[in-house]
Order: C-alpha cells, then sequence, then structure tokens
C-alpha cells in the first residue's frame, strides 16, 4: 500500500497516507466510507474512541460538519468523519487482511492448534458480559485502559462475543482487555505500567536507555510510564555523570506497588477459575503457552512472525530481542509496542 513515514516512502505517489496500525483499522477505518458517518456513531459502532485528530493529519480522513445539519454551530459529535482518497486505499488493502493474518498463524502453527486457541478463547469471550470492542482501546492517563463506556451485552446476545466470523485478533483482545479491566478495577496503577515498566525494574536499577529493549516497548512509551511513575513516587531517576546516562531504580514505595501487582494478577486468575470455570482458564492457557513461549526472541514462537520487509520501517530500527508484557496502543498510530 502507498504509505509515508519518517525514513521513506513506499509507492510512487510520495503524498500517501502516513503508516499507522491494526488499531487503526479495527477503531476507526472499518467503520468509515466516502459517504461518512458521525463522530457519535463512529464510536458507538467501535465501541471505543479513535484518535480522529491523528487519522486526519495522516491522511485517511476528513471530519467536517454535516452539510445536511443546519444548526449554526452543530456539536462536534454530530460532525460526519469521511474516507479520503488515502483511506478508502487502505479500507481495499486492509479489509482482506484478518483471514490472510489467521491463515499465516495457521501455517505457522498449526491448523489445529490455531481451531483450540479460537475455541479456548471462545469460550471465555461468550460469558464476557460486555460490549467490548474489536480491538484493545488507545490507553488514557496513567496508560490505563478506558473502560468507562462499555455497555452490557444483552442475555441473548453475549454469546456472539465468540461467533466464528470474529477475527483472531478481536478475540485476543477482548479476553486480555477483560482481564485488563479486573486488574484495574483492583490496582491504582495500569496494567500496562506494572506489567512493562515495574517487572523488570528493581531497587538496583538500570539505565533508563536499556528499558525500551528489556520491557520490548518503544522509549516513547518507558517515557510516559516513568513519567507517570515519578510524580506516584514509585521509581527515582538520576543521572549517573561518570557513564552520561541517567539511571532509574524502584524507590520504597514501587516495591511495594510491584509486589501488588504480582498478587493482583494471581487474585484475578484466581477469580477468572471461579468466573469461567477451572477447564476453560486451563485449556487457554494450554493453547497460549506453546504459541508465546517465553516471549524473548529465543523462547518464543511469536518472533517467527516478526521478521520485518526489507522496504518497511521497522527494517531500518532495531529488532525487537523481547515482546511486550502488555501491548502498549499509543495515540502514535496504535502500534503494540508504542511506535
Amino acid at each position: 500500500m502507498t504509505h509515508r513515514t519518517t525514513r521513506h516512502s513506499r509507492g510512487a505517489d510520495l503524498r500517501g497516507p502516513w503508516l499507522v496500525s491494526l488499531a487503526m483499522w479495527l477503531n476507526c477505518m472499518q467503520f468509515v466510507d466516502e459517504k461518512g458517518i458521525s463522530v457519535r456513531e463512529l464510536e458507538r459502532r467501535a465501541r471505543t474512541p479513535t484518535n480522529l485528530s491523528g487519522m486526519q493529519r495522516w491522511g485517511y480522513i476528513a471530519v467536517e460538519p454535516d452539510p445536511a445539519d443546519k444548526r449554526p454551530k452543530p456539536p462536534r459529535s454530530a460532525w460526519l468523519v469521511r474516507a479520503k482518497r488515502g483511506g478508502m486505499k487502505a479500507r481495499a488493502v486492509w479489509g482482506p487482511l484478518s483471514a490472510e493474518m489467521e491463515q499465516r498463524w495457521r501455517d505457522r502453527f498449526g491448523s489445529g492448534e490455531v481451531d483450540e486457541l479460537r475455541r479456548s478463547l471462545g469460550a471465555i469471550a461468550c460469558q464476557i458480559e460486555l460490549e467490548l470492542p474489536d480491538c484493545l482501546p488507545i490507553l488514557g492517563y496513567g496508560l490505563r485502559a478506558k473502560s468507562s463506556r462499555f455497555e452490557r451485552c444483552e442475555p441473548g446476545a453475549r454469546a456472539n462475543n465468540s461467533a466464528v466470523s470474529l477475527p483472531l485478533c478481536t478475540l485476543l483482545s477482548r479476553v486480555l482487555l477483560a482481564f485488563t479491566m479486573d486488574f484495574e478495577r483492583d490496582s491504582p496503577l495500569s496494567l500496562a505500567i506494572c506489567a512493562n515498566v515495574l517487572r523488570v525494574l528493581d531497587k538496583n536499577g538500570g539505565r533508563v536507555q536499556d528499558l525500551p529493549a528489556v520491557a520490548g516497548i518503544s522509549k516513547e512509551g518507558v517515557s510516559m510510564a516513568l513519567g507517570f511513575s515519578g510524580k506516584k513516587g514509585l521509581v527515582a531517576v538520576a543521572t549517573d555523570a561518570a557513564h552520561r546516562s541517567r539511571r532509574v531504580n524502584l524507590t520504597q514505595k514501587g516495591l511495594i506497588a510491584k509486589s501488588a501487582y504480582e498478587r493482583f494478577v494471581g487474585r484475578i486468575e484466581a477469580r477468572w477459575v471461579e468466573r469461567f470455570g477451572a477447564q476453560a482458564v486451563r485449556e487457554l492457557r494450554a493453547a497460549l503457552e506453546p504459541i508465546t513461549g517465553d516471549g524473548t526472541s529465543e523462547g518464543s514462537p511469536l518472533f517467527r512472525g516478526l521478521e520485518p520487509y526489507p522496504d518497511g520501517w521497522r527494517a531500518s530500527v532495531r529488532k525487537p530481542t523481547t515482546l511486550p508484557h502488555y501491548p502498549l496502543i499509543l495515540h502514535r498510530g496504535g502500534y503494540p509496542d508504542g511506535s
């Protein structure tokens, strides 16, 4: 697809849209065409806010007052979101990709394994009582999942959460989001901060510049997490003049928070056994573990799918050595490592 990034363009048209992620398809462009949709209706269908200003700036959509609305100053929620030329090209390319990705997973991991993963995810998803989006939401302040807008399913519609037509990425996202919401009801800190940053720190600390590689997220994601954690007194960042670097360590309050994170995760897993059934939880873990491995480049089969295309932007940056323990969906295009 014709697109632009900071470092290069692909295709003859150098005015192509900025390259964005799967999240921007699932929370925006799958619902937007050249006829347009109101901001309010887009958010209702997506079940989560999208980055409208970004998608405008990146060349996918136009957001304007509806010409049919004769009010002098219609509220922004009534404005019309319409796909531009780049957005229509993106819809044509992105639409078939969910099926293509799942077939690649079947080729990579085995059809039986993917069938079992879909079945075990569906067994949990069909019991979730909320109308969740097709992807993880863009994280808000404190890198928390925005969950206040999710409505309860009608009892008869709950089975739709595990419909065979749902993409595998949607099943994965809804189950992880349900776990996230349980965690963040108990915890004053987000799962994204705890699982990615607090997890890899201790009282002895380490260099800030090493955290992106260790945690598996972008330096911008690390900066956001450290900024929030610093305000809460969980981490201390100091300049190491001798080595011309900055070092970060957990404070005593941060050590307590890290321990609480580990307890909360165990508590929620036990709660899920009671809520969804021991067999359903056990089968989901059994289906996930062979695919995820330990999350490192040496120990995770997922890394077989992370080889970038030679002309893609990821080919020009440092290859990851580990995956995030929690996908960091930021406003910066929605990449799961926060890029």
